[in-house]
């Protein structure tokens, strides 16, 4: 019996979607340039199971119904290139290439178009949840060729993760690149959830004074309320964690954060596209900051700030600390979605917003309750612009701004470091006024560099030069760039 997909790159994820895929009915093949980690794969956790092992990649093909499905699980970039080139050769027209990786979504759109080109399909394929969500359910968010979808969704939507009635975190996304856009999007969306989380652990350890039981303990009723999520409930479930001495492993482990560069390039992405990411920009910085380690060592005994100390009703607080953090968590999923809008249109993609949300809603690392108010919202209004003016959320925002601005007023007279909770409610302040300072900054690039600026008392789109000192001319830029 030929089997109905193969994969390439039998890792950590790789091997957890192949015995998902096997316990879901489907025969796979599998192949690695290691062929010791096959024969151990399949002698191990795959003994037994509807998979085959190969010893060359043009086993795997032999043993592939058709159209052939070849999955890569292998490092972005040069790997998956080099891949693609040697299965060209050997692939027959309509057969299918899935790159399961974090792949960056431009190198998936180029790819996309070169091989449809050659008669075959390219799907870039964002998988979210690790090695458990692998295993027992990823979200799983495929775009690229479109006629790829019906070969693939009966296995996609098979291991992926279910909500509601069954309802599978996996649909078609896009084109081109979307799908590993709205993966990368989601992985910056979960450095800033991340970086949230740390910054109200930190007051509750450096200004509260609370232990890691009495942190377990508000984390854990928090996982009970609207705060409900995986990163939630991961961050209880660490709390609890004891090293062999009895003291929480919490505090031996380095305060030095590492990163595989998604974030980075969801923030580079935003850049370009002009959208402001500011939040999850703040998070990524906040990791970069964090690596400084040794600097910071030496910062610390030469550089002052005030002495930390709280005078307030301490169970109060700790409530402000809980509606700050979901205020700001509605903020980190806006920008999320506001760089989504952006794409969609510089791109030419047809994006499914609540989709999306739902894709999101099970297996993926930023699963929560607010993702389903999400839904709700771009079901009720696929041209929502920004998620703080559906009802839902404006009226969330309203009830929870004055605790964010409680919480950062404390940590800032406490040298508290919050950037990303800051963030948060300078974009929140910034987005909700009807004017920004932004003329005097145009003035200052027209005083210059004569890059002009519009007048509010003339018609949009009518340009105007001012000769500000008396010594210059009436000569303007030729590129307005607002």
């Amino acid at each position: 019996m030929l089997s109905q997909i193969g994969l390439i790159g039998v890792g950590l994820m790789g091997e957890s979607l192949v015995l998902n895929m096997a316990d879901k009915g489907f025969t796979v093949s599998v192949f690695d340039v290691s062929k010791e980690k096959v024969d151990k794969f399949t002698a191990g956790r795959g003994q037994g199971k509807n998979i085959r092992g190969c010893c060359s990649i043009q086993e795997l093909i032999g043993s592939l119904e058709l159209p052939r499905k070849i999955m890569l699980m292998v490092p972005a970039g040069k790997p998956v290139d080099e891949l693609i080139e040697a299965l060209i050769a050997l692939l027959d027209k309509g057969d299918i290439i899935i790159d399961g990786g974090n792949s960056h979504f431009s190198d998936t759109s180029r790819r996309t178009r070169m091989l449809e080109s050659r008669h075959l399909l390219y799907v870039g394929a964002g998988v979210s949840g690790g090695e458990e969500g692998a295993l027992l359910g990823p979200s799983i968010m495929p775009g690229g060729s479109v006629a790829a979808w019906q070969s693939v969704k009966p296995i996609f939507q098979a291991i992926a993760a279910k909500v509601d009635d069954g309802v599978p975190c996996c649909d078609w996304v896009g084109e081109e690149g979307s799908g590993h856009f709205i993966k990368m999007v989601h992985n910056g969306i979960e450095y800033g959830d991340m970086q949230l989380i740390c910054e109200v652990y930190d007051v509750m350890r450096t200004l509260l004074h609370m232990t890691a039981d009495e942190m377990h303990e508000v984390f854990n009723e928090w996982s009970e309320g609207e705060l409900k999520s995986y990163l939630i409930e991961i961050t209880r479930d660490i709390l609890a964690v004891r090293d062999d001495d009895g003291l929480p492993l919490l505090d031996k482990i380095l305060d030095k954060a590492g990163q595989k560069g998604t974030g980075k390039w969801t923030v580079v992405t935003a850049l370009e596209l002009a959208a402001p990411l500011t939040l999850i920009t703040e998070s990524v910085f906040a990791r970069v900051l964090s690596s400084m380690k040794d600097e910071r060592v030496l910062a610390s005994k030469i550089l002052t700030g005030p002495r930390l100390h709280f005078s307030g009703n301490r169970k109060a607080f700790i409530d402000e600390l809980g509606k700050a953090l979901y205020a700001a968590k509605i903020i980190s999923y806006t920008q999320g979605y506001q760089l989504m809008r952006v794409a969609a249109t510089d791109f030419k993609w047809k994006l499914n917003y609540g989709g999306i949300a739902l894709m999101w809603s099970g297996g993926c690392i930023i699963r929560s309750m607010l993702l389903a108010k999400i839904k709700d919202a771009f079901d009720l209004n696929p041209e929502l612009v920004n998620l703080l003016m559906d009802p839902f959320f404006t009226e969330a925002i309203a009830q929870s701004q004055q605790a964010l601005r409680n919480v950062l007023g404390e940590a800032i007279r406490n040298a508290v470091p919050m950037p990303a909770l800051s963030s948060a409610l300078a974009y929140y302040d910034g987005y909700r006024r009807e004017n920004l300072p932004a003329n005097l900054l145009q003035a200052q690039r027209d005083y210059f560099g004569a890059h002009q600026y519009e007048r509010v008392d003339m018609l949009r789109g009518t340009y105007f030069h001012s000769n500000w000192t008396g010594r210059g001319g009436g000569t303007a830029s030729t590129v307005y760039s607002a």
